[in-house]
């Protein structure tokens, strides 16, 4: 029975199967990894996830980050996932509290700050604001920006009561996203310096408890419209906060920077079985 070394991490309610992947023993550029990624991330039958995150070779850097969501897809990068696979090479000696990664959305650096991640992520892209959005119930304005993937932002008072699929799953698959499609942001501004935040994930389809690029674009957009300043506290559908810093030069952000936290929840091997059903 074939057996692979993992540990299961979470940021802030995002949860991803990590795996050292440095000697190839997974082949994650052969056609059919995704079905290996989408057996495994299935909850109840396997380990669940919201995602694979694999650590391989990244040539004049500590190591590259690879990321596959739960659907079996390959995206550009994922913000939690940066601080969990920080953490992951960390605890396996592969780097120390400092390091520098590949992903496909560019370089990042990390730091291992006591209990939590800080991670140096790539300056947004495509800010826009006020954007009239067409859904089933009627025009939405709403905000954009690209943190590493798309994320659309919308502002809402309840966001208890807000239908996240309904208007998550529309926006996702709207016609002035494709073919990639985008993910779909609800926040509540708390104050200057804090918002409330719920994301519908295009790859998991569904709602998620985190969404550390969705923080970003949130932040910034709120930025853009003169809501927030940095460093923006953003409190996450799972109760954990995560936190933005960001510099405004030229009217843009820089400088960006996620913290939060990343927790080892187990350790162990995938066995055949994990995948093989």
């Amino acid at each position: 029975m074939n057996k692979i070394p993992f540990m299961k991490l979470s940021g802030a309610g995002n949860d991803f199967v990590i795996i050292n992947n440095l000697n190839e023993t997974l082949d994650s550029n052969d056609p059919t990894f995704d079905n290996f990624v989408t057996k495994v991330c299935q909850r109840r039958m396997s380990v669940g996830a919201d995602g694979i995150l694999l650590v391989e070779q990244g040539g004049d850097v500590d190591f590259r980050m690879r990321y596959f969501n739960a659907d079996g897809g390959e995206v550009e990068t994922c913000g939690n996932g940066a601080r969990c696979i920080s953490k992951f090479a960390f605890l396996n000696g592969i780097v120390s509290e400092k390091m520098r990664f590949l992903t496909n959305a560019g370089i990042y650096e990390s730091e291992i700050v006591g209990d939590n991640v800080k991670v140096g992520m790539s300056d947004p892209e495509d800010i826009r604001i006020n954007v009239p959005l067409q859904l089933k119930d009627g025009i939405h304005n709403v905000g954009f920006a690209n943190s590493g993937v798309p994320h659309v932002v919308f502002f809402v008072d309840d966001l208890e009561g807000t239908d996240v699929f309904d208007l998550g799953q529309q926006t996702r698959y709207h016609e002035n996203f494709k073919p990639t499609g985008t993910n779909a942001n609800f926040i509540r501004i708390h104050s200057s310096q804090q918002i409330d935040i719920r994301t519908y994930e295009r790859g998991v389809e569904d709602e998620t408890l985190a969404c550390g690029t969705g923080s970003i674009a949130s932040a910034v957009v709120s930025a853009a419209l003169g809501k927030v300043k940095s460093p923006v506290s953003v409190k996450t559908a799972s109760g954990i906060t995560l936190k933005i810093h960001f510099d405004i030069e030229n009217e843009q952000p820089e400088n960006v920077y996620l913290e939060g936290d990343a927790r080892v929840i187990f350790a162990g091997e995938l066995t055949s079985e994990a995948w093989d059903y």
